[in-house]
């Protein structure tokens, strides 16, 4: 038998070589496994840059993930230690820096991540009032929005709380013919109003407007009640940015009227309190929001107008020609023209998100680098981040770097480079392979936000990309510029010529959306997507997006099967609103069965738009299987080869106590917006006030036996306040 190798030690004696001897030992295998993933991060042009701006992001997204601060601390523990391990196992061997690097560089990113986001939480959070009041207080005007297609302006004002003494930050309504136009910033008002603790989401999935609050570091919100007194005016330089946009507003719309004005306010300063709810419904369905909310597409505008015009009127002037570098000089005004667009829009994260790239273009192309990188876009995530690590959870965040990250990704492949590369060829080819490019964008682009507008508001336009075919283009090289030259013959009193023909262009963009939002199978509707389901299309999206090579295309499998999941993904059978006022039944015919025939159009788009459904609703008094007293209404439906009986209660009046425990053991599930007394037992579920205070808003989902609660995502965190804390 050969004898096994020997290895020298540092006393010069020999010892056997276990680990040849025995390759399956656990040293050997992880030393191969390390290998391998050092040839694979090697060989797959592995850029480290983009990967840690994921890594700063997945930490936010674990702090808001983990219940509360003994799971952020272990998680902070945990990563740390796997840093120091990867730095400390990896550190004498060369061949494996990209591994160490890669491997302590995320866990250091992840940990920078959470620590961020949890100071900013501590910094920012206000925590609410107790309960909801009326009162009577002088307050601070901090921010005025001015929305007359609500007939309403909304202040942000600055109060002292008459209990506690601490001073608060309020958000409240104005009805339109209360306001005054010296109620902006910096004045001092005497109001009465009815103050709420921001609300919790309405239903699991919906709209978190607590969690908003609270980074915002509003205490409460609630609307006006009688005259507003101006007590100081205001005027002394506080909010001047925001007066110049209200003004500028004002001006287009007194320039251009109806719908085209409203848009081209929009365009011009951020402004859409004016845009009719038709409009915006339109614009939403066919894909084409992202045209009003300033963005990438009007910031990269301005910037490069501005940059074309600078570099070309400068040329011929001999003195700057002569002295500096026109790129560099025309990078620093079109940068200049880029920032101020950005302050008057309001800076939303779009806005500067979209502002930091370009100043990252400017930059690349005043020193002749390439200018659309993905690194540039890892950057300008990163500053936005900083900022604001809160906006990761938000749609705009996601959706508009999801559509930047696709679009990036897409025009640096490899193919599509060489489909786009110069050649000699005719004025008519050229333009259709433009075309053609711009329409798979368009196609990448809408793949990419499905998930994301799904998620968040569980509806989508199916024919997006074809209406931004025309819309971006129409947008970008008709309508905008028509509204700056207009603004600019305004000066001078020439301006009418131009309204006009940017109102044709705007009329047309309407046009496209409302026949595009008319067409039969127009929006997909989609029920609550899952966190696990999303995080499969993240993995996926950022697979594809950040590999080189045939690497890339293992990130089709989790997009796949997200998708599968979004394709059987049921809908709730039985929703229930956080007080137990509004219940709703679906898959009991084409139209959604709710308890109250409400008239708030928030708790009726929740509804719909969470259990899947379009159309109106059916009060369960007029359906006929119903069956329904003063108090209380009995529904039995069939569900999961069982029939299940439901009692819910349609007020508040006092019922025998006797008869109501006799119904409840006759039903499964009992629903009531105020406290039950215990005798009453139904077979499954009680979800009365106490309940429901605890638990936040329901989705029953009967054929799993499964029951989704608000509260199964907010944890401890400052915005969740679960009653009876």
């Amino acid at each position: 038998m050969a004898s096994a190798p020997q290895v020298p030690l540092d006393d010069g004696s020999e010892v056997p070589d276990v680990a040849v001897q025995q390759p399956w030992r656990k040293g050997f295998r992880l030393s191969s496994i390390a290998d391998a993933a050092e040839r694979f991060l090697d060989n797959s042009g592995f850029d480290r840059g983009p990967w840690l701006a994921v890594g700063f992001a997945g930490g936010i997204a674990l702090w808001f993930w983990l219940d509360g601060p003994w799971q952020w601390i272990g998680a902070l523990m945990a990563l740390a230690l796997a840093a120091i391990t990867a730095t400390s196992l990896w550190s004498s061997r060369e061949d494996r820096a990209q591994l160490r690097i890669s491997a302590s560089g995320l866990s250091v990113a992840l940990i920078a991540g959470m620590l961020i986001v949890w100071l900013r939480s501590e910094t920012v959070g206000a925590v609410p009032i107790d309960y909801p009041r009326v009162e009577t207080f002088n307050a601070r005007v901090l921010e005025r929005e001015e929305q007359p297609a609500r007939e309403r302006v909304r202040l942000v004002l600055a109060m002292r709380d008459a209990e506690s003494g601490t001073a608060r930050k309020v958000r409240v309504n104005l009805p339109a013919a209360s306001d005054n136009s010296a109620f902006d910033e910096g004045a001092v008002i005497r109001l009465r109003a009815r103050l709420m603790p921001p609300g919790p989401p309405m239903l699991p999935g919906g709209y978190d407007f607590a969690r908003r609050a609270w980074f915002d570091g509003l205490s409460a919100t609630g609307s006006v009640l009688g005259e507003v007194r101006l007590i100081e005016p205001g005027g002394d330089g506080a909010g001047w940015i925001a007066r110049l946009q209200r003004r500028l507003a004002a001006h287009v719309r007194g320039e251009l009227g109806g719908s085209p004005g409203t848009i081209a306010a929009a365009f011009a300063s951020g402004d859409r309190g004016a845009i009719a709810e038709a409009d915006e419904d339109a614009m939403r369905d066919a894909g084409l929001t992202h045209l009003l909310s300033i963005s990438g597409l009007h910031v990269s505008a301005v910037i490069a107008a501005a940059y074309f015009l600078a570099i070309k009127l400068l040329a011929l002037w001999p003195w700057p020609v002569l002295r500096v570098r026109l790129p560099v000089l025309a990078a620093g005004i079109a940068a200049l023209a880029g920032i101020s667009y950005t302050l008057l829009t309001g800076a939303e994260v779009p806005t500067v998100r979209s502002c930091v790239g370009a100043m990252l273009v400017l930059i690349a192309l005043a020193i002749g680098r390439e200018p659309l990188s993905l690194r540039m876009v890892a950057a300008a995530a990163v500053f936005v981040l900083l900022l604001w690590p809160e906006s990761l959870v938000g749609p705009s965040f996601q959706m508009s770097f999801s559509a930047v990250l696709a679009i990036v990704a897409l025009h640096n492949s490899a193919p599509v480079r060489q489909f786009l590369k110069a050649r000699e060829e005719s004025w008519l080819a050229r333009t259709g392979r433009r075309a053609l490019m711009l329409l798979v964008t368009g196609l990448v682009i809408e793949i990419a936000l499905m998930p994301v507008v799904l998620f968040h508001f569980h509806r989508a336009g199916l024919y997006g990309a074809f209406a931004n075919v025309i819309a971006i283009p129409l947008v970008t090289f008709l309508s905008m510029p028509l509204i700056a030259f207009a603004l600019l013959l305004d000066v001078v009193g020439l301006g009418t010529p131009g309204w006009w023909l940017a109102g044709k262009s705007l009329e047309g963009l309407l046009g496209i959306a409302h026949f595009t939002a008319g067409l039969p199978g127009a929006v997909k509707l989609a029920p609550q997507i899952g966190f696990g389901t999303v995080a499969l299309f993240v993995i996926g999206g950022l697979w594809l997006a950040l590999w080189r090579g045939k690497a890339r295309l293992a990130g089709l499998v989790p997009a796949a099967l997200g998708t599968a999941l979004v394709a059987v993904n049921p809908a709730p059978d039985i929703l229930i609103s956080g007080d137990g006022r509004h219940v709703g039944i679906a898959g009991e015919g084409e139209r959604l069965i709710m308890l109250r025939d409400t008239r708030s159009d928030y708790a009726r788009d929740n509804f719909l738009e969470l259990a899947g459904q379009g159309g109106d609703i059916i009060p369960l008094a007029e359906w006929p299987a119903a069956r329904c007293s003063p108090e209380f209404c009995v529904l039995t439906i069939a569900r999961a080869e069982r029939n299940w009986r439901v009692l819910m209660a349609r007020n508040r009046m006092q019922v025998e106590e006797r008869a109501l425990a006799a119904a409840c053991e006759r039903s499964d599930i009992v629903v009531a917006d105020r406290y039950l007394p215990r005798s009453c037992r139904p077979a499954w579920l009680k979800a009365d006030r106490r309940f429901l205070d605890r638990s936040g808003g329901l989705a029953l989902h009967l054929d799993e036996g499964r029951i989704g609660r608000v509260s199964d995502m907010q944890g401890e965190h400052g915005w969740w306040r679960p009653g009876g804390d």
